[in-house]
């Protein structure tokens, strides 16, 4: 019994030794004071850290950069550092659905998207400090937090930046992970600005498209009516480029599994980016059974 107890006492030190969580603010001026939390693996001499940038979801009105907690930690036990930032919640009070303002739909994502530009700048300006290796730069979110994901990847830096421009010239993240994301034109993803994806996304998705389609199934009369290209669309356009690119699909699924990627499928986001940094090649397809809903007869490898 008391070599149990010696054993798991050993465990939780390991473990606690394995990580480090700092809160550091990335962004701030008269109004507005951004943070992000920085899970840190245990530093290894002379390596330098692999770092997730990661945008949570809530519509652009909610949520917290500790909501996925149990991510961040999962990661630096794997040797990866993971950055989970607060973003400006443009949307809070306002509708982002179909009542709302296109344009102000639009500029919410901008705003969050210069946010996350503000962090990555952040962080590769202190990389030294925190032994991070700013040429393997991954970015990833949930639902808002993968829209701000897609569009932080292939936007014009220069031409959407709110802010002062501090990426290094031609910067690019090295992959991307997303869970029940979309963005606004899929011909922003050229062969030439492509990156590796791991998405996932259930293709019943009534809040953001599965494939192209209206953001939360609005009406094309209404006031709020904005376009999504969602993974199912990136997907077929990435293989079409012939770059790397995982789908995971829920047949019948909703919005319900935007966060499976950062919840149970941890291993996946683990294997895609150990794969990219490994310079693997793959394009692959996972079918997900999940209950039965509306909408799973559109797409054959889901009968």
């Amino acid at each position: 019994m008391k070599k149990i107890l010696l054993l798991f006492i050993a465990l939780i030190i390991n473990n606690i030794q394995a990580q480090e969580v700092k809160t550091l603010t990335y962004f701030q001026n008269d109004t507005l004071k951004l943070d992000l939390d920085l899970y840190l693996p245990k530093k290894k001499a002379g390596e330098k850290i692999p770092l997730i940038m990661f945008a949570f979801g809530g519509g652009f009105s909610g949520g917290e950069r500790t909501s996925e907690k149990e991510f961040g930690k999962f990661m630096a036990q794997n040797g990866y550092a993971v950055a989970s930032i607060s973003y400006s919640l443009y949307m809070k009070g306002k509708d982002f659905g179909c009542k709302g303002t296109l344009t102000e739909k639009i500029k919410a994502i901008q705003i969050g998207v210069s946010d996350m530009w503000q962090a990555t700048s952040y962080l590769i300006e202190n990389a030294d400090k925190f032994n991070l290796d700013t040429s393997k730069i991954f970015i990833s979110g949930i639902s808002a937090g993968a829209e701000i994901g897609f569009h932080a990847s292939f936007w014009d830096y220069k031409l959407m930046n709110l802010y002062k421009s501090n990426l290094p010239e031609n910067f690019k993240y090295i992959g991307f992970i997303g869970g029940s994301g979309a963005i606004q034109d899929i011909n922003l993803i050229t062969k030439e600005k492509a990156i590796p994806m791991l998405l996932a996304h259930g293709n019943n998705d009534d809040t953001v498209p599965y494939a192209a389609g209206s953001h939360r199934s609005c009406p094309t009369n209404a006031s709020g009516w904005l376009i999504l290209f969602g993974s199912y669309a990136v997907y077929n356009h990435m293989q079409d480029l012939h770059k790397d690119i995982e789908l995971i699909t829920f047949c019948g699924g909703g919005h319900e599994f935007s966060g499976y990627l950062f919840h149970e499928g941890q291993q996946y986001v683990l294997d895609f980016v150990n794969d990219v940094l490994k310079g693997k090649k793959f394009q692959s397809h996972l079918i997900m059974p999940s209950k039965k809903g509306k909408g799973s007869e559109k797409y054959l490898f889901c009968e």
